[in-house]
């Protein structure tokens, strides 16, 4: 697990809130949001009222092992942030890569440090067509925990985020678009959404099951 990470979990509490940058003027629509809170599920959280909460189909409907994998639509926008969660200590299938070069399917137990070291691996990918990658640390006042990575240029995910309390509960999030990355013609949106990953990520709880 990255020492940051470790050294974050004394910090004392505060609102994150991500850098500002600015944009070009578009006309986007007022915010207001709305509660998700489903019975059953492990978190809680608000979305913009211009945003949809659907079931992801690839994991929710076909592989039950995750039924709290959830996805947030912004159908203006062509955007979609991917919700995934996790229970540490729980079983997961994982893909492993077998000596000819081919993955098998493989069951494996849901470890804290393992999880936490693929987060960062899934960023480290856009390397290749990224011109910068940031993580940041937070601690909001809900005492929640996590790590934001923005991924600059032209990256399939610009912004991609994870939080866990650590001994049961690993959440993740990374926002994508319906179209080919082109960094100059999102930023706008991005920027635009970027407020609403904030007040996700500052209104998230942990719910009892």
């Amino acid at each position: 697990m990255p020492v940051a990470y470790c050294l974050l979990l004394t910090a004392c509490n505060s609102t994150y809130t991500s850098k500002k940058t600015g944009y070009y003027k578009i006309e986007f629509p007022q915010r207001a949001y709305q509660h998700f809170k489903q019975d059953g599920f492990p978190y809680q959280f608000e979305y913009p009222v211009y945003a949809q909460v659907v079931k992801d189909s690839t994991y929710f409907d076909r592989d039950l092992q995750n039924p709290y994998w959830v996805n947030i639509d912004f159908p203006q926008f062509g955007a979609r942030i991917f919700l995934s969660y996790k229970a540490i200590g729980g079983k997961s299938t994982y893909k492993v890569k077998q000596p000819d070069g081919t993955y098998k399917d493989s069951l494996g137990t849901n470890v804290f440090d393992l999880m936490v070291n693929d987060a960062f691996k899934l960023t480290s990918k856009n390397e290749t067509v990224a011109s910068s990658i940031k993580d940041s640390l937070f601690h909001t006042r809900n005492g929640i925990t996590g790590v934001f990575f923005r991924v600059g240029g032209n990256a399939a995910t610009a912004k991609q985020f994870f939080m866990s309390d650590t001994t049961k509960n690993f959440f993740r999030g990374a926002l994508y678009f319906d179209v080919t990355p082109n960094a100059d013609s999102l930023k706008p949106v991005q920027d635009f959404l970027q407020a609403d990953i904030d007040h996700l990520i500052n209104t998230f709880r942990w719910t009892s099951k």
